[in-house]
């Protein structure tokens, strides 16, 4: 994965006729030292998750079950990524904003994040966003 661009990557699968199994360490899957994990789900119908960004925090996303959107903007344009496998990972760096929509019924969305939660590492404006983004 080139860094400092977000991707979308394969997450290493072992199958079994018993049940698969996959993971992320550092190295494989991860560009950086985990320091939180964190789930979302039960999130109710048309609801929005998200929506800031993070001055420092870089992340990856799977969707552990069922399938959600990540639309990122990277203060010039809008991508969409559709998280349906959870052998599939979204690598996220510092400065994108991102949102989580089009949740399905019983999914949930795996985030690794690079730091701690800091109040303070969260662009919450998108109009100070895209000014950040401009320098």
């Amino acid at each position: 994965m080139e860094e400092n661009k977000v991707a979308l990557f394969d997450i290493p699968r072992i199958l079994d006729v018993r049940g698969n199994l996959s993971f992320i360490e550092k190295g494989i899957g991860l560009r950086f030292d985990m320091k939180r994990v964190y789930w979302i789900y039960d999130v109710p119908g048309g609801e929005i998750r998200g929506s800031h960004a993070f001055i420092e925090q870089e992340e990856v996303i799977v969707a552990l079950s069922g399938s959600f959107d990540v639309v990122l903007h990277d203060g010039e344009a809008e991508n969409r990524f559709s998280l349906n496998r959870s052998y599939k990972g979204l690598y996220i760096p510092r400065m994108y904003w991102r949102r989580m929509e089009n949740f399905s019924t019983n999914s949930v969305c795996l985030v690794m994040a690079s730091t701690r939660y800091r109040e303070d590492d969260y662009i919450k404006d998108f109009e100070l966003f895209l000014k950040m983004k401009k320098g």
